[in-house]
């Protein structure tokens, strides 16, 4: 019996994928949780032999979540997402993410995939794969990535001028710069689809 852990903060799906799993006679759902700082606490409790985690749980990111289950409890992750970016993919695999697949896989094939990576292998989508070896470059420079992470959890221009001791006007500039660059309505949308790209 392969015991899980399922996070994901969308409670309709958590809540349908968790049942077609457990229709699988192996496997047993023993925790769920609705962000990655639950999913970790959860882990801690229950002891799964591997988790399933949404690659994007707000306020932190499924990404977080794994590294920090592999570190404490040395157990496999197979990461889900709607955003299969290849960046996002690289950093999976650095982290020591074993599964990466994304949002539409079917639960029979995401049974198998759990199989596969509870025995010690691992799993990448193979469309996922087949795009990071054709991913674009980054147009945005360091300066703007580093103002964009930051953007990303919603603080004020203020803020982020302190963090990186630059004046308001200089970051507003360079947030211009990046939302010009990435056709961006908003600071927030650019830090989003950098973000989804895994270039922050």
């Amino acid at each position: 019996m392969i015991r899980l852990l399922l996070a994901d903060d969308e409670d309709l799906l958590r809540g349908a994928l968790g049942t077609l799993l457990g229709l699988e006679p192996d496997l047993r759902v023993v925790g769920e949780a609705a962000d990655g700082l639950a999913a970790v606490r959860v882990a801690l409790r229950v002891r799964p032999d591997l988790a399933v985690l949404d690659l994007e749980m707000p306020p932190g990111d499924g990404l977080q979540a794994a590294t920090d289950i592999r570190i404490r409890l040395g157990i496999p992750v197979v990461l889900v997402t709607r955003h299969a970016r290849p960046a996002v993919l690289r950093r999976a695999l650095a982290a020591g993410v074993r599964g990466f697949v994304p949002k539409t896989t079917p639960a029979t094939r995401l049974a198998e995939i759990i199989r596969t990576v509870h025995a010690g292998r691992r799993y990448v989508d193979p469309e996922i794969a087949a795009s990071a070896l054709t991913e674009d470059d980054c147009p945005l420079t360091a300066r703007e990535l580093e103002i964009l992470r930051i953007a990303r959890s919603g603080v004020p221009i203020t803020e982020i001028a302190a963090a990186v001791h630059l004046a308001p006007g200089t970051v507003r500039n360079y947030l211009s710069a990046a939302m010009a660059k990435l056709g961006a309505a908003t600071r927030h949308a650019a830090a989003h689809h950098a973000w989804e790209q895994g270039w922050i």
